[in-house]
């Protein structure tokens, strides 16, 4: 079941390029349909172009599970496809028990999780629940200027039917995550999540003049490129000195000519901190310092908040009640990840399981999980699904 899925979408450097409504995430979504189709599972595309197969009429107080299909770029293989094959499998060991649920069962798929193509992560489940305004979706742009639009369009979606969808979400009774962990905190096969960070991306817009690198004075010049550099050294410094995370992973120059200094830069600042106090802090900081730099070297700096996610406790009885499905002795732990699950806690209770990841290298071509804890990934799951389907 894994082999096909592994093919679609690799990039040349091992890693792959699935992203928002590009020929490989298309090619996912087929995957995806087939799958199901093999299983006698219902399917339909809801109005943000997330996913579901059905076990089950559709209805209200479903047991939903699953993830994402989409990459960072040059992404790894498991982060979000882990948690659909496994729901695909898990109802397979339900049904090969002889389990009829008296409860729906969906494995959903929800669109756009990773953000790496129109910027905003968690747009599926985002737009579905209401936390994102359709009008600015329908606008968000990817790099080469095509809009969340154009795109949907170009693939037979309709972009003018994004936004809160009430009805599917009220069919949600409860969801369970299953996603490989994202460092090296579980030392377990299966752990549980307790909470996600707090965490947002910040659009940094640097501005000068471009001129001759090899003319132009160095009293001259209004170099934006040295105001990003102390925007970089700065998130460093305040993320070491808060306990928080600061990351600078996307930057465009222009003109970017090697002989030239640049106009303009655009950078995002991804931050991340175990409480809301501290991320406000760090990033406060981080901005105080890009400024003080930028009036240093006369150039123009704006910045504006992409994304903010709230800190987000999973539901109490829900991890319990999961916990003693799963014999009471699973990991509990926090992650510093965002993850569709934790959107929709705002509107549904929500858990997530985590497959052990040994490495702990994840949005790369070298993350991994070893087989056996896959497979245990699996059992989990299904084991959580049958007490979760007979109330």
């Amino acid at each position: 079941m894994w082999r096909p899925l592994a093919e679609i979408g690799r990039a040349p450097g091992g890693g792959y390029a699935r992203h928002g409504w590009n020929d490989a995430e298309l090619a996912c979504r087929a995957w995806f349909a087939e799958r199901a189709a093999e299983r006698g599972l219902a399917t339909e595309t809801d109005r943000n172009g997330n996913l579901w197969a059905w076990w089950g009429e559709p209805g209200p107080g479903a047991v939903v599970t699953g993830s994402h299909l989409d990459s960072v770029p040059s992404g790894g293989a498991f982060d979000g496809p882990l948690g659909v094959v496994s729901a695909f499998l898990a109802i397979d060991q339900l049904r090969a028990e002889g389990i009829t649920p008296r409860r729906p069962v969906a494995v959903a798929v929800f669109c756009e999780e990773e953000g790496a193509r129109f910027g905003v992560a968690c747009l599926g489940s985002r737009l579905l629940t209401g936390a994102l305004d359709p009008a600015r979706a329908r606008a968000l742009t990817d790099p080469h200027g095509v809009t969340l639009a154009e795109a949907m369009r170009a693939a037979g979606a309709d972009p003018d039917a994004i936004g809160p969808d009430p009805e599917t979400a009220n069919r949600i009774g409860c969801y369970v995550e299953l996603h490989i962990e994202q460092g090296r905190a579980l030392t377990e096969p299966v752990g549980l999540a307790s909470a996600i960070w707090p965490h947002g991306r910040w659009k940094y817009d640097f501005s000068g003049s471009a001129d001759h690198a090899g003319t132009t004075r160095i009293a001259d010049r209004r170099d934006p490129m040295l105001t990003f550099a102390r925007m970089v050294i700065a998130a460093r410094a305040r993320a070491i000195e808060t306990g928080a995370l600061a990351t600078v992973g996307r930057v465009l120059c222009e003109p970017n000519g090697t002989n030239a200094i640049p106009a303009r830069i655009t950078a995002w600042l991804d931050a991340r901190a175990p409480d809301e106090a501290t991320l406000t802090a760090v990033t406060r900081a981080i901005e105080a310092d890009t400024a003080t730099a930028s009036r240093a070297h006369r150039t123009g700096l704006d910045v504006s908040a992409e994304s903010l996610s709230p800190a987000v406790d999973f539901d109490g009885p829900l991890r319990g009640r999961l916990s003693a499905i799963l014999g009471g002795s699973v990991p509990v732990l926090p992650t510093g990840a965002g993850h569709d699950a934790g959107v929709l806690a705002a509107v549904v209770p929500t858990a997530m399981l985590f497959v052990r990841n040994p490495t702990g290298v994840s949005h790369s071509p070298a993350e991994s999980a070893g087989d056996g804890d896959c497979a245990a990934g699996v059992r989990a799951l299904a084991r959580v699904l049958a007490g979760l389907v007979d109330p």
